[in-house]
């Protein structure tokens, strides 16, 4: 892991809502130095445990070191703050820097027009288990990525969750699609399930416990299974029983799956629209 975090490092983390903190706190864990970590964030007051390990912070962007030169620029702001945020950062790129963005809808080509066409540039699609780094990312990488580089990306990003490569860019919208709003639908799943238990006749609590943890059990079975989803789901569904009976409507014609591919494709259409 050496070489990941020499090539990454001084890494300067613009923007460290709940994301970027939980990035930063995986850097450190894997072995990131403190003093090799500078963060722009306008409410740095709730970021005092990393200020205290010896890590940079700063409320804007002038108050950083004049000589600051970052191996990584990592920008966590908002897509809809990109616009403003991301010129001001321009003056303190080198060309050996690489530049990471995980701002949803804002393409690489965005970013080659206000660091220059020749800038490295990777843009991520993280997800939001990352908090408790059960995340997923999906990189792409423009031609001007280096091998260090990347491997200095998928450090970064690794620290949170697992990671994945792509080369076609327009991909980025279904990975947008299902796994950048995957989360929402277990979490719906979750809620219908513990409606559908409460109109059943349990109490709304009990429903509630059940729906949760088997949503949970079951994702961790999954992963950890050598065998493949479709084998798990008939592995609990006994011939004339009763999982066969719910699975009768939800694999109907009209059931889950013609749903759910309407619902990723509408998705990934409004992730091109947004992109522009």
């Amino acid at each position: 892991m050496a070489l990941p975090i020499k090539a990454a490092a001084p890494v300067l983390l613009v923007g460290c809502g709940k994301m970027g903190s939980a990035l930063l706190q995986g850097w450190l864990d894997e072995g990131l130095e403190p003093q090799d970590v500078f963060i722009v964030e306008p409410f740095a007051d709730s970021l005092a445990q990393f200020k205290e390990r010896g890590v940079t912070i700063v409320s804007e962007a002038s108050d950083l070191s004049p000589g600051l030169a970052p191996s990584t620029l990592i920008l966590a702001v908002k897509p809809q703050m990109m616009d403003e945020a991301a010129p001001v950062y321009r003056s303190l790129l080198s060309s050996r820097c690489l530049v990471v963005s995980i701002a949803a809808g804002k393409t690489i080509g965005f970013f080659e027009e206000i660091y220059g066409a020749d800038t490295a540039i990777v843009r991520v699609m993280p997800n939001t288990p990352a908090a408790i780094s059960k995340g997923i990312s999906v990189l792409c990488a423009n031609g001007s990525v280096s091998t260090d580089q990347k491997a200095a990306a998928e450090f970064l990003m690794s620290a949170v969750g697992l990671t994945d490569w792509i080369e076609d860019e327009d991909l980025i919208n279904p990975v947008t699609a299902l796994s950048g709003g995957g989360p929402a639908y277990v979490f719906l799943l979750v809620e219908t399930l513990t409606e559908a238990g409460v109109k059943a006749g349990l109490s709304e609590a009990l429903s509630k416990r059940l729906a949760l943890h088997t949503v949970a059990g079951a994702g961790a079975l999954a992963e950890q299974a050598s065998e493949e989803p479709a084998q798990l789901r008939k592995n609990v569904t006994s011939p004339g029983g009763t999982t066969l009976e719910a699975l009768n409507v939800l694999m109907a014609e009209d059931g889950l799956q013609p749903l759910m591919t309407r619902a990723i494709q509408a998705a990934t259409d409004r992730s091109r629209e947004l992109a522009g």
